[in-house]
C-alpha cells in the first residue's frame, strides 16, 4: 500500500477530526493556579483495597517543578490530568469536540482550553515549552478501522510534528493504538522518527498495557518519547507496579450501592479479572456500548451487558436475580479507565461515554509523564508504583 509522505494532510480534514484547536497566540495567557491545599509531592498508594483514595490521589505532584506542557487533542482530560499529577502545568489544552472541551472546563476552571481546529494552532507562540504531548486520532491505524494510516485525513501526525518544529519543546509524548506497531505502519514509524531526528530528539517507542500501571483493563497503548540527547540519556520507561486490580474490586462498592444480594459473588467469580479495551465510538460509528463483538462477548462473561451503558440510577438492586447481568454507568466506565470519582464529565450520555471512553488512562500518562519529569530535572527514583489507578468516592455511587 503507497504511504503518503508526512505533511501531505488535506487542511479540510483536520476540521473533521475528532479533536484539534484553533490559532492561538501567547497574548491570551493562562493561569497556572490549581486545588489550594495540594500537597507538594508525589503520595504513595493507599485506600480501599489497595486503590488510591480521592485526597490522596488530588494530592498528587503539582506545578511545583516549574515545568509547562501543551496538549493536543486532550479529549475529557485523561492524558492531561495524569500529566498534572506528573508535575506539568498546562500551558494550552486542544480538542475540537465540544463535549470534551466542557468536561475540561467543568473540573479545571484555571487550564487554557481552546475548541477547534489544531491545524490552526501556532507553535511559535509555545517556543520553549517543556512538553508537547497529545492522544492523535487512532483510526488511521485501529483494527477496527480501515487502517489507512498516512492515507486516511484523520491522521494528525504531520500536525504534532509540526508544531514540535515550531515550539521547539524539550519532550516529546504522543501516543497512539497498537495497531500502529504493525509492519504495514513501519515506513511511516521511520518517517516520524526520521523528523525528529532531523529537529534534535533521540526517540523512544514503547507498547505499554494500562493494566501494568493499576488500571483494570489491557488497553494497550503505544507510546512515543522524544527528548534531547542529554535527556533522553537520563530516560527510563517506569516501571510495571504489579498486579492491576480487578473490575469486580474497583466497581465493587457503587455495584452493591442498591443492596443487590449477588455483588460480592459478582466481585470474587465472575468480575475477578481485568477488563478488555473500552472503546468510545465515533460520532459516525459507535453509540454508548461496551464495543465490539468480541468485546461484549468478554464482557459478559463478567456478568456485564455490553449492549448498552445505564443511566447513573439504573444499577442493580435487592430484587435483581444475583446471576443477572447489568450495564455499567458512567461512573463505573471512568473508574475502569483510571479515573478519579472527583472527575466530572458533561454532556448526555452517547456523547460523554464517548469522551470517557477514548480517554487515555490518566495513571498510565502520570507514570510516563514522570519518566519525562525525571529526564528533564535530573532526579532520581521511579515512583511510577506510587500511580493512583482508581479513585473510591462514595459520593460517586448512583453517578
Amino acid at each position: 500500500m503507497p504511504t503518503a509522505q508526512l505533511g501531505q494532510v488535506p487542511r479540510e480534514a483536520h476540521r473533521r477530526c475528532p479533536c484539534g484547536a484553533s490559532r492561538l497566540d501567547a497574548a491570551g495567557g493562562w493561569s497556572s493556579e490549581h486545588d489550594s491545599g495540594l500537597s507538594r509531592s508525589v503520595v504513595a498508594a493507599a485506600g480501599l483495597d489497595g486503590i488510591v483514595g480521592r485526597a490522596s490521589y488530588d494530592a498528587a505532584m503539582t506545578s511545583e517543578t516549574g515545568l509547562t506542557s501543551v496538549e493536543i487533542c486532550a479529549g475529557a482530560g485523561g492524558q492531561a490530568l495524569g500529566l498534572e499529577q506528573a508535575g506539568f502545568d498546562h500551558a494550552l489544552a486542544v480538542e475540537i469536540d465540544p463535549t470534551a472541551c466542557d468536561t475540561l472546563r467543568a473540573n479545571r476552571p484555571t487550564w487554557k482550553v481552546h475548541e477547534g481546529d489544531v491545524r490552526g494552532v501556532e507553535g511559535k507562540a509555545y517556543d520553549g515549552i517543556d512538553l508537547l504531548a497529545g492522544g492523535v486520532p487512532c483510526p488511521p491505524f485501529s483494527v477496527a478501522g480501515k487502517q489507512l494510516g498516512a492515507d486516511d485525513e484523520r491522521d494528525l501526525f504531520p500536525e504534532a510534528l509540526r508544531l514540535v518544529r515550531e515550539a521547539r519543546p524539550r519532550a516529546v509524548m504522543l501516543e497512539n493504538v497498537k495497531g500502529l506497531t504493525y509492519p504495514r505502519f513501519a515506513n511511516y514509524r521511520d518517517q516520524i522518527r526520521g523528523a525528529l531526528h532531523e529537529m534534535g530528539y533521540g526517540t523512544h517507542w514503547q507498547l505499554i498495557y494500562s493494566s501494568e500501571y493499576g488500571v483494570p483493563q489491557l488497553r494497550p497503548r503505544f507510546i512515543l518519547v522524544g527528548l534531547r540527547p542529554d535527556d533522553m540519556a537520563r530516560f527510563e520507561w517506569p516501571a510495571p507496579v504489579g498486579t492491576p486490580p480487578t473490575v469486580g474490586k474497583t466497581l465493587h462498592d457503587l455495584v452493591a450501592a442498591n443492596g443487590w444480594t449477588g455483588a460480592d459473588n459478582w466481585r470474587d467469580r465472575r468480575a475477578n479479572t481485568v477488563a478488555p479495551t473500552i472503546v468510545g465510538g465515533s460520532k459516525k460509528h459507535g453509540g454508548a456500548d461496551l464495543g465490539p463483538s468480541r468485546a461484549k462477548a468478554s464482557w459478559a462473561l463478567m456478568g456485564v451487558d455490553g449492549r448498552g451503558v445505564a443511566d447513573p440510577g439504573d444499577i442493580p438492586g435487592e430484587s435483581t436475580a444475583p446471576d443477572a447481568l447489568f450495564r455499567l454507568t458512567l461512573r463505573m466506565g471512568a473508574r475502569v479507565q483510571g479515573f478519579p470519582d472527583s472527575w466530572e464529565f458533561t454532556g448526555r450520555k452517547t456523547a460523554a461515554w464517548r469522551t470517557v471512553g477514548n480517554a487515555f488512562p490518566p495513571p498510565v500518562a502520570f507514570a510516563v509523564g514522570s519518566a519525562i519529569r525525571r529526564a528533564l530535572t535530573g532526579e532520581s527514583g521511579n515512583e511510577a508504583t506510587t500511580a493512583a489507578p482508581v479513585v473510591r468516592n462514595t459520593s460517586a455511587i448512583g453517578r
